[in-house]
């Protein structure tokens, strides 16, 4: 708004009692009714709806009746409601009280001061909403309702004049950045010249340095980063590399292009060595030139996106360059070691490295949310598992060669299926030589009633027996080779199992008396009633049997209630002096739940019973 040369703050004052004068009732009623204002007390200001229309809401003095002889109460209610800091909002504040007794009076001397000190109350007031009004819509509308009483009482007074200025400019920046920020939420950053980069700029050259628009630019520039991760999780570089040097101009200097440009690097060696290992897993199928082609094609691809001489794509050509030539070391190899005692430790079978998503879909059935979140784990490095389940003969071995004393034999108890009543029970005389049911176990079956203690001492007897390093299977390495390359609900799919796929809860199976199991794989038969002879069943696209079946099996890993924090590079969660371990994989009387290829248990060190052993890796 611009008027003419600005008055003196008495002249303005004295125009502005001539003004309230003249048919205030009328003009009221008015100005009221055109605003929208007819339901509210006289005296108030309101900014509603479209904040563009605050400038144009006027403020219309409350009606205040004074008889003369009221004058001097009406100057000490004026003084007290200035202190106060009550200045226009009724007939009882400071600003229409001292409009009154000027009305009256139009040379009161005392009350042309109080007016005065009123309006510069008036205006302190309003410069303190307008600190706030960048990002307070409440600020910016009490800011108008200030402006609008000012505007009326000293419309030409210098001071009011700058404050009119002062909200005009805060109008200017509130709608600048409410475009802005309209246009960011609708995707409009304004790259191509038009959305939300422009209008933040020019808020900025308004009042540089203002908070709101500094955040807006900072958002257009986290956006213009965003596109470029997501070209870069596309494998689209190039464009990646676009999105982060347009970014870059946004707020030259920004610490987070740096950031921003190390994700994408990030992303750029992760999307390396996944088609490393999709090259490295083609190789594994050994099928002739088929896959040797389709391991170069997955090279090739390495070298479009990678920089000159990638360790990556070094290491997929030397292992073309081995598997075409030599057939050197390669997974699914099958090997035993000579013990020191004479004997030869378990048969091991080479997994190959590679990654995998571990744990359970968000949507999976019966999944529980300690198998979540599901996550991506990495094997920079193959290793070698037992085959089979260590079986009472391996372990018969061990504690021959060793004297160790196993936990239930020294306890003098393990938990047993009892027949009779279909339930486990606690029985005495119960240890590694016996069977799911208490009778004397053969060699030929997996090891029962050993606790985690007694599984990581045979592995401990086997390093040293070999010189090499065996140890149980973490988590991860567990689930991944029980998938074998599955991400289904079982690593069969998501049905039923096939035939011979394992010993599982089946609703065919029967023991020996007759009973059938309540929860079990409807149609599904595997002859056993208890543990089978480890290796009975079909063996995985690994080579290994019985990881989802037979037996549950301990793994390194103590027990954590979800996988956050957990480590993504395969090795076991380990927590020295912990009392709670993991069970992995489904047993003979486990409920098809618990079958799942991300079902996992917790259970004390010190446990024994019926369902659960063990098996063991090797370090390559």
């Amino acid at each position: 708004m611009r008027v003419g040369k600005p008055a003196t703050a008495a002249a303005a004052i004295a125009l502005a009692l001539v003004l309230a004068g003249c048919g205030r009732k009328e003009a009221d009623t008015t100005a009221r009714a055109a605003a929208g204002l007819a339901n509210e007390a006289p005296g108030q200001v309101s900014v509603e709806g479209d904040d563009r229309i605050a400038a144009s809401l006027t403020w219309q003095a409350p009606e205040v009746v004074l008889a003369a002889d009221d004058l001097p109460d009406a100057h000490r209610r004026a003084a007290k409601a200035l202190a106060e800091g009550r200045l226009y909002a009724d007939g009882e504040a400071a600003i229409p009280l001292y409009l009154a007794i000027l009305k009256q009076v139009p040379d009161d001397a005392a009350a042309k001061a109080g007016l005065q000190r009123a309006l510069e109350a008036l205006l302190a007031t309003g410069d303190q909403a307008l600190a706030a009004a960048d990002d307070d819509l409440d600020a910016l509308r009490q800011a108008h309702a200030v402006a609008s009483v000012a505007r009326a009482i000293a419309v030409r007074d210098e001071a009011v004049q700058a404050f009119l200025g002062r909200v005009d400019e805060a109008d200017r920046l509130w709608e600048l950045n409410r475009q802005a920020e309209r246009d960011l939420r609708a995707g409009k950053l304004g790259e191509s010249g038009s959305g939300a980069l422009p209008r933040l700029r020019a808020a900025l050259r308004i009042r540089p340095g203002q908070a709101r628009a500094l955040q807006g630019l900072a958002a257009v520039e986290s956006g213009l980063i965003r596109r470029g991760e997501e070209a870069g999780a596309r494998g689209d570089f190039d464009n990646a590399e676009r999105w982060i040097a347009l970014a870059a101009t946004v707020r030259p200097g920004s610490d987070t292009i740096a950031d921003a440009r190390a994700r994408i690097a990030g992303m750029r060696r992760a999307r390396i060595a996944g088609l490393r290992d999709q090259g490295m897993m083609a190789l594994l199928q050994r099928d002739g030139d088929k896959d040797i082609a389709l391991a170069r094609g997955k090279l090739a691809e390495i070298l479009r996106i990678a920089e000159p001489g990638d360790a990556a794509a070094a290491e997929l050509r030397q292992r073309i360059d081995l598997v075409t030539h030599y057939g050197l070391f390669h997974p699914g190899q099958a090997f035993t070691d000579g013990l020191k005692q004479g004997a030869r430790g378990p048969e091991m079978v080479v997994v190959p490295h590679g990654a995998f998503r571990m744990g359970a879909a968000p949507e999976e059935a019966e999944a529980s949310d300690s198998e979540r979140p599901a996550h991506y784990v990495r094997f920079d490095r193959g290793f070698a598992m037992s085959r089979t389940e260590v079986t009472v003969g391996d372990f018969r071995r061990f504690v021959a060669a060793s004297g160790y004393r196993p936990t239930a034999t020294r306890r003098g108890y393990s938990m047993v299926y009892e027949e009779r009543n279909g339930n486990f029970v606690r029985r005495s005389g119960i240890d590694w030589r016996s069977t799911y049911d208490g009778d004397r176990a053969g060699d030929e079956l997996p090891v029962l009633h050993v606790s985690a203690r007694d599984a990581d001492a045979y592995a401990e007897w086997l390093s040293a027996q070999s010189g090499q390093r065996y140890r149980l299977a973490s988590e991860a390495e567990f689930e991944y080779a029980l998938r074998a390359g599955s991400d289904t609900r079982f690593p069969w799919g998501g049905g039923g199992p096939p035939a011979g796929a394992g010993n599982f809860t089946g609703a065919r199976d029967r023991s020996p008396s007759g009973r059938a199991w309540r929860n079990a794989f409807a149609g599904y038969g595997d002859g056993y009633w208890g543990p089978a002879p480890v290796g009975r069943f079909s063996a995985n696209a690994y080579g290994l049997h019985d990881l989802a079946g037979n037996v549950g099996e301990w793994v390194a890993d103590c027990w954590h209630d979800s996988y956050r924090r957990a480590p993504d590079e395969g090795v076991a969660w380990f927590n020295p002096g912990c009392r709670t371990r993991v069970m992995r994989g489904g047993a003979w009387a486990s409920a098809p739940g618990q079958t799942r290829s991300a079902w996992r248990a917790p259970a004390g060190v010190e446990t024994t019973n019926a369902r659960i052993g063990f098996r063991v890796v090797r370090e390559l």
